[in-house]
């Protein structure tokens, strides 16, 4: 709202109206209002959630350090959504498509969350929404995300092309026109775009149309897997806002790269026009987990709760897809899908060995692996891998979870350059 009535107003030569056409200013304003948004209002809030006895309900798992957090206010996903939306629907362009498929990301999955938390707090379970309903939700959403790309003009890019060769130097160029396409980023390669199309070659002149399919095929398990990864992540106090932190800082920076023809052409990188608005989202959802974690850090006063969680991973993912960089997610969100391997891990081996032997057997000594390193073990437990012998504190796991967050993170920076 802001960012148009300062553009209606910058031709009558006020001072400071023409502020509001950079985005690193814009950026800075929806970070620093965001994170007054999460914390002033979120004391509210979790104080409203306390007087609605919303609390956390928790599973006898042997573990005293989960056992405390029973009734500790849940849903606190309303302050984060609440500190994205504030500051982009302030400042932000909202006329840009970009802008607006995140917007709607966020509602959309924050939703689902709100649905599901809601159920289990009417239940008083953990049970919560269907996870065939939350699936439903999620690849609605990689469909609205997918197709939207593929019929909105405003969706285009600027392929980067190496022209000469002066000695050790490279020229990057770009094409005048910009162009609807499929291309990716792939990393660890030279020439480092990727066609879906390419894989769909053998359709001969409908072989575009084959890769936009894929591409939406692709989008929908990005999201989904993104979305539900965070979700098993939040376990611990501070783990998922943390990390997710991390993962939209890293987003952050390759957005503004991409959407800067000059730095993209440093990197060597596609240029994906009027993406930058995208810097301005990230930047207020970097300042709401901020600001969040001001009451999530250990001992959390109030938890996301899948409010938060599930749109979390699901932002993060399409985020990702738009500046074009989602083959870049699984080494980016690693921690994600290992939570997510885990436990899909864990529960095929469970059900194979009981079908062999008649008892089932664990990989891990408990799953989401957040709950591995937390759980000291049992003899009556037969667990395939028993390190660490003695529980880990929780605030050293998330410590630990958010140093290898920041690993993975320069790491997929640097296959940018690898190659």
């Amino acid at each position: 709202m802001l960012y148009h009535l300062f553009e209606a107003l910058k031709d009558y030569d006020i001072p400071g109206a023409r502020l509001m056409t950079y985005i690193s200013f814009r950026a800075s304003v929806a970070l620093v209002l965001s994170i007054f948004v999460a914390t002033f209002f979120g004391r509210k809030i979790i104080n409203k959630l306390q007087r609605m006895q919303i609390g956390e309900v928790v599973r006898d798992l042997g573990m005293k350090d989960q056992l405390a957090k029973k009734g500790t206010p849940t849903m606190g996903g309303i302050i984060i959504i609440l500190a994205i939306m504030v500051p982009c629907l302030l400042i932000g362009k909202l006329s840009n498509i970009y802008m607006i498929l995140m917007l709607v990301s966020t509602m959309w999955l924050g939703t689902i969350g709100f649905l599901d938390d809601f159920r289990k707090f009417r239940l008083r379970n953990k049970v919560g929404l269907k996870g065939k309903y939350k699936i439903i939700g999620q690849v609605g959403l990689g469909l609205i995300v997918g197709l939207t790309m593929y019929l909105n003009d405003d969706i285009v890019i600027r392929e980067n092309k190496v022209i000469e060769h002066h000695g050790d130097k490279t020229e990057i160029t770009y094409d005048q026109q910009s162009l609807k396409t499929t291309q990716t980023t792939i990393p660890f390669v030279k020439n480092n775009n990727f066609d879906y199309s390419m894989l769909t070659g053998w359709l001969g002149k409908y072989a575009q149309t084959g890769g936009w399919i894929l591409f939406i095929l692709v989008v929908i398990l990005a999201v989904t897997a993104t979305s539900n990864g965070a979700n098993l992540t939040d376990g611990l106090d501070g783990l998922a806002t943390g990390t997710s932190a991390i993962i939209g800082v890293a987003l952050m920076i390759m957005a503004y790269l991409g959407g800067h023809i000059m730095y993209a052409s440093y990197l060597n990188i596609m240029y994906v026009p009027g993406s930058s608005e995208l810097v301005v989202y990230m930047a207020a959802f970097v300042g709401a987990l901020i600001g969040f974690l001001w009451y999530n850090a250990y001992p959390a006063q109030v938890f996301m709760g899948d409010t938060g969680s599930l749109t979390l991973g699901g932002v993060i993912a399409v985020f990702a897809i738009l500046i074009h960089k989602e083959l870049l997610i699984p080494l980016l969100c690693a921690l994600f899908f290992l939570e997510d391997i885990s436990v899909m891990l864990q529960v095929a081996y469970f059900k194979m060995t009981k079908k062999k032997y008649g008892e089932g057997h664990r990989i891990f000594k408990m799953t989401p692996l957040h709950h591995h390193f937390q759980n000291a073990g049992d003899e009556h437990i037969k667990a395939k891998i028993n390190w660490p012998s003695q529980s880990m504190p929780e605030s050293r796991i998330v410590i630990r979870f958010w140093i290898i967050s920041i690993l993975l993170a320069a790491f997929t920076f640097a296959t940018l350059k690898i190659r």
